[in-house]
């Protein structure tokens, strides 16, 4: 586990796979990194050709949280993974039904 540091200084806990073009994975709201296998196993799929960040979006798992929660702070979550990217990144999310 890897950590970033959002804008607000919100600690953002990842995992990274592969290489190649980086992928961020970003999971529903309820879920986060070790307890979805399913974007687990999609991580390890795609890392066979991408470098994926498979992410707990804040407040869940071992990232942190700062409140109030705002649209707005998910961004800049996703823009300090971009830039551990290297600056340039494909984003995929999923949100079960």
């Amino acid at each position: 586990m890897q950590t970033v540091t959002s804008k607000d200084g919100t600690k953002i806990a990842f995992d990274r796979v592969g290489s190649g073009p980086s992928v961020i994975l970003v999971s529903g709201a309820t879920a986060y990194r070790a307890f979805d296998p399913s974007m687990t196993h999609l991580a390890e799929l795609l890392g066979q050709h991408f470098m994926v960040y498979n992410y707990g979006r804040r407040g869940r798992g071992a990232s942190s949280d700062t409140r109030p929660f705002a649209k707005e702070r998910e961004m800049e979550d996703l823009q300090a993974l971009v830039e551990d990217a290297g600056g340039k990144a494909m984003v995929f999310g999923i949100s079960p039904s």
